[in-house]
């Protein structure tokens, strides 16, 4: 992998990861267009690790708020009337349950059966029509301080359909709490925190499992992705969350149906590789 390639991909996981567009999604087609040649170990180990730079700008970004939560939680978690950071805690621990429970059990239909483009394609515009419809029907009115054990549920069922590449951690978790009445950035704020234990611990481990098959050249590559991915996806955070005071998630709407329909014209007209 060139030094161009490896910076080109770790800007993409930065732009991505944190947008409700699909990271997967956006690397699968870049790799493809690029002509990568990566065996899956390698491209699973390259995603894994460039992934943990993206999830380093979550933890710096909140850093605050997750040692605050943390505190929070192992001095008042278990007691019987538990502090609101505390609870934050125990809604971030029930949240992950079914990405994590349907990602085991579903381990290699993700990793081989549900790696097609033409998939994520579907994905990208389906999921896109999802969150135009839960921009505007939702009442946009719960801070994330309303959190109850069944919305933080709800939102983990929707992180856990990220395991399809094209529907996007962040595009599931925030439509979901959409859907339910959250606000813009309180449903952005909560699918940032709730993507930490489960990305974390799927990165490290598969990083761990995988990164043996990256040779030398390329472990050099992973590690200007994952520096680039760290950068410009600390910087996402910050203006996504910006943006969201104001703006609505239609231009991320449009951009999902319009990479959709570009892959699915691709995969139609272009080679068999595709």
């Amino acid at each position: 992998m060139s030094f161009i390639a490896a910076v080109f991909l770790g800007l993409i996981q930065g732009l991505t990861e944190f947008l409700p567009i699909s990271s997967s999604a956006h690397l699968q087609l870049a790799t493809a267009l690029m002509n990568i040649d990566l065996t899956k170990p390698q491209l699973t180990a390259f995603i894994a690790t460039i992934q943990l730079g993206t999830e380093l700008a979550v933890l710096i970004y909140f850093a605050k708020d997750i040692w605050r939560i943390l505190k929070a939680w192992f001095t008042s978690g278990f007691s019987k009337t538990p502090s609101q950071d505390a609870k934050l805690g125990w809604f971030v621990i029930i949240g992950s349950i079914p990405v994590v429970v349907v990602g085991l059990a579903l381990k290699d239909l993700i990793e081989n059966q549900l790696r097609s483009l033409q998939l994520a394609a579907f994905m990208l515009i389906i999921f896109g029509i999802v969150l135009l419809v839960a921009d505007r029907k939702g009442t946009k009115e719960k801070p994330i301080e309303k959190l109850t054990t069944k919305s933080a549920i709800i939102f983990g069922l929707g992180q856990m359909l990220a395991v399809i590449p094209g529907v996007s951690r962040s595009g599931g978790t925030i439509s979901a709490g959409l859907f339910m009445g959250f606000t813009r950035q309180a449903a952005a704020r909560y699918s940032f925190l709730l993507a930490v234990p489960a990305v974390l611990a799927s990165g490290l481990y598969e990083f761990a499992k995988t990164y043996k098959d990256l040779p030398s050249d390329l472990m050099l590559g992973t590690a200007v992705a994952t520096v680039v991915s760290f950068v410009v996806g600390f910087a996402v955070i910050a203006g996504l969350l910006r943006y969201l005071n104001r703006g609505s998630f239609l231009p991320f709407v449009i951009w999902r149906i319009a990479v959709g329909v570009f892959i699915l014209a691709l995969t139609y007209f272009a080679s068999p590789s595709f």
